[in-house]
């Protein structure tokens, strides 16, 4: 079964995602801003989710942290929770 770890940050708004990911590509630290501005509960911990398989978090989430590049932030990434910055830190 395959597994994968990432972090990530939760906004409301597609503009307030595009905003950070563009102050992420520009140097700001990931987890910093995570614990800045996520609204998930795992912005105090930089957003870290911890290890996790396929079917345990949303499907749009999954087929990002699945599929797309590890190592890379990814996003804006739209659920019926908000919109999400992935960073996938590892796959297997």
């Amino acid at each position: 079964m395959a597994k994968a770890t990432a972090s990530h940050i939760l906004v409301k708004t597609e503009e307030e995602c595009s905003n950070i990911k563009k102050q992420i590509e520009e140097g700001s630290d990931f987890a910093q801003m995570a614990k800045e501005h996520s609204q998930c509960p795992s912005g105090k911990q930089g957003g870290d989710l911890g290890e996790f398989s396929p079917g345990q978090m949303v499907k749009e989430f999954d087929e990002v942290v699945f599929s797309d590049e590890v190592g890379k932030v990814h996003g804006p990434v739209k659920t019926q929770f908000g919109y999400h910055l992935i960073f996938i830190t590892s796959r297997t």
